[in-house]
């Protein structure tokens, strides 16, 4: 098919998929878009790569950055704020109850006073707070369920079908050479297979929790089958994707993910919450099996990959790298300075700027003390999500799903760090899930197929709730 016929087929099918998944009976704040614009870049290319906007002559594109794209995020950071101020109390609400969190962000604040480039740090610890802004301009909203929907639906009906034009219809923008190999890889609409992978995963997530939920819902929904052809249409595009993208980790994770939110869906599960721990300590001792007694190259090999990976080699030479082992080199400040310049010389062109490990790159940027919070964050997280599971299960089975899935990814990926999906989303499920622990969010299983049931029934506690 020729490119020009393709690309019209696909928008008219983009347009067909929010056609058929429209739901007029809710009313989100149009402030979500703020969140949708920024997974649009995040999930895709840097605006200044989409503008075709080279950086200027001489400029350090690693201190500096791109100022097309610095304005950009400031813009849509500055809205958001004056969204959330404008919310105040449902912010602050949500604020407090997150502790671990705040923590987390205040120390990467204080640790741009050691870092040997404080003001690029200190600039990146802004940009970083942008998550947390954004995932509270979903939580706060006044029906926060249907807006969690509406943030899947605008995010994967662009990013995964454009993705795959891209792909076959695009090979000079949909494709690149795989650094590690020099192999052709799948990126689709972003630069490299990882982010194509891990964007895609988290997405499908979403994707599969309302599937499942209008499949089996508590009460049937109207207009049940046109919103069940659009998300399982969007199930079985990101599924393509996502084999196509060959990324082994993002597969095994969504594979985690989805068989987890399956398994949750058991009645025997959900008459004992507790059978969830014994889930998760199952899946936690498979999986440390596997490292441990000598299992990895046999996956390695079943996931097409080389035992002998370069991740192995990178590790050993980073980690002694670090210049403090309990407070690291300051935030985001690692991979900047002579010790890139370093790197490069022992990996050439791998252009390395992350360690391919999430706790190692945390080691390396907090230290000692930077692991124990991000440990405190997914043992605070878990807990919470196995909490709203209790309260409310289809939710809760997702919730629970994120927490895994970034514990598993950050093992082969730097799945910590700002503006990456699996964070983002993480964080999410974390503050989510605390707002449906303490019954600030009810009534969530109810939304889930689509909110048009009993509609200002459930605004009406979402703003008693919320307030």
């Amino acid at each position: 098919m020729n490119p020009s016929l393709a690309s019209l087929v696909y928008v008219c099918g983009i347009a067909g998929l929010f056609y058929l998944d429209r739901d007029k009976s809710v009313r989100t704040s149009k402030a979500l878009w703020l969140p949708v614009l920024y997974l649009w870049i995040l999930g895709s290319r840097p605006l200044s790569v989409w503008l075709g906007v080279s950086p200027a002559a001489g400029t350090n594109v690693q201190l500096d950055g791109s100022p097309v794209d610095r304005a950009f995020f400031a813009a849509l950071l500055i809205a958001a704020i004056g969204v959330l101020v404008h919310r105040g109390r449902r912010t602050l609400r949500f604020l407090t109850a997150n502790g671990p969190i705040l923590i987390y962000f205040l120390f990467c604040l204080v640790s741009v006073v050691w870092s040997d480039f404080p003001d690029v740090s200190f600039k990146r610890w802004i940009k970083a707070i942008g998550d947390v802004v954004m995932i509270l301009i979903v939580v706060t909203d006044r029906q926060p369920i249907a807006a969690l929907r509406r943030l899947f639906s605008r995010t994967g009906f662009i990013l995964i079908p454009l993705s795959l034009l891209f792909i076959k219809y695009y090979p000079n923008l949909g494709r690149a050479y795989d650094p590690w190999t020099g192999a052709q890889m799948n990126n689709g609409l972003t630069l490299n297979k990882n982010m194509l992978g891990v964007i895609t995963f988290v997405l499908l997530l979403g994707a599969l929790w309302r599937v499942l939920a209008l499949l089996w819902p508590d009460e049937m929904p109207p207009h049940r089958r046109r919103h069940l052809l659009a998300q399982g249409t969007l199930l079985v595009l990101g599924v393509s994707l996502l084999i196509t993208a060959n990324s082994a980790t993002s597969l095994v994770c969504f594979v985690l993910g989805a068989g987890v939110m399956l398994i949750t869906r058991l009645r025997s599960m959900r008459r004992n919450p507790a059978m969830v721990h014994v889930l998760v300590a199952l899946l936690i001792v498979t999986f440390s099996s596997i490292i441990l007694f000598g299992g990895r190259a046999s996956v390695a090999h079943a996931l097409g990959r080389n035992a002998n990976l370069a991740r192995m080699d990178i590790w050993q030479a980073i980690v002694p790298m670090a210049p403090n082992p309990l407070v690291g080199a300051g935030f985001e400040s690692f991979w900047l300075g002579s010790r890139i310049d370093r790197l490069e010389q022992a990996f050439p062109n791998l252009h390395l700027n992350e360690a391919h490990n999430g706790y190692i790159e945390i080691y390396l940027e907090l230290g000692w003390v930077g692991l124990v919070l991000i440990g405190l964050i997914l043992i605070d997280g878990y807990r919470r999500a196995v909490k709203a599971f209790r309260r409310e299960p289809a939710l809760g089975s997702l919730l629970l799903a994120y927490s895994l899935t970034a514990v598993t990814y950050s093992v082969t990926e730097a799945g910590f760090r700002m503006l990456d999906p699996i964070w983002i989303f993480f964080l999410l499920s974390v503050i989510q899930a605390s707002s449906i622990a303490s019954g600030v969010t009810v009534g969530a299983s109810r939304q889930l197929g689509t909110s048009s049931l009993r509609a200002p029934e459930l605004v009406a506690k979402n703003a008693l709730g919320m307030r």
